[in-house]
């Protein structure tokens, strides 16, 4: 399973003067945490590049209680482009962890300025394929792996993470008298019980067995990986 993008954020993969004609075509907007820059069907045909703060990308599951989420997203991904390009209802809700700017560009000046410049059209395709491949192994990893599984193995993607994101060591995100040792996810238990498909209390019985062998210590809004070799085994499902 992945959560976070492998490839270079779009904004990143345009040349200077791509990037400034992209910015151009739009206008900057802020969102509150928990705003929704987009929204799972939806008819609007907007793309946003985000410009500060980071993002989650969900889908409500096949059971309808939950939602899934699919990918968090940071500075210079490009979001909302399936429905720009094919303009069918969203496929999914975009939501901001935090205070989170955008480039908000309308959809028709898009599709005519990728028309224009194939180079960033072939990006936008190569996107589009990466992350549609990561969403449907997510779905087969709901069917195929338990919740413990999923939550080791989101729990070693998210600490080997680059320090930048929502989930990185914070100084200011950790509880009192707990000092961080080892890598730290900093997400609450029902944001990492969407990431994996689960429900919060599923998650907690997860959480708790992994403390009690001394795998991962938790706070408010935090879990500090202790012992990453044993996380990352029970992960690929060795928990005999």
């Amino acid at each position: 399973m992945g959560l976070l993008g492998n490839d270079l954020a779009f904004a990143q993969a345009l040349t200077a003067q791509e990037r400034e004609s992209v910015m151009a075509l739009g206008s900057r907007k802020r969102y509150p945490a928990d705003g929704h820059l987009l929204t799972e069907g939806d008819r609007s045909s907007h793309v946003v590049i985000i410009l500060r703060g980071w993002v989650t990308v969900s889908v409500v599951t096949d059971r309808g209680a939950t939602r899934l989420i699919l990918g968090l997203r940071g500075p210079g991904e490009l979001l909302g482009e399936m429905a720009a390009l094919d303009r069918h209802p969203r496929s999914a809700t975009v939501r901001a962890l935090g205070p989170t700017e955008a480039q908000v560009i309308p959809g028709d000046s898009f599709r005519r300025f990728l028309a224009l410049h194939p180079r960033v059209s072939g990006l936008v395709i190569r996107q589009l394929t990466s992350r549609l491949r990561s969403a449907d192994q997510e779905r087969s990893a709901l069917a195929s792996l338990t919740v413990l599984q999923r939550l080791a193995g989101r729990l070693t993607e998210l600490a080997g993470a680059e320090t930048a994101g929502p989930y990185a060591p914070s100084a200011a995100g950790a509880p009192t008298g707990l000092r961080p040792a080892g890598p730290v996810v900093q997400l609450a238990q029902d944001e990492l019980a969407a990431t994996i498909g689960a429900t919060r209390e599923a998650v907690a019985k997860a959480l708790r067995l992994l403390r009690t062998q001394n795998i991962v210590r938790t706070g408010n809004r935090l879990v500090e990986i202790l012992d990453p070799e044993l996380l990352a085994l029970l992960a690929d499902g060795h928990h005999e």
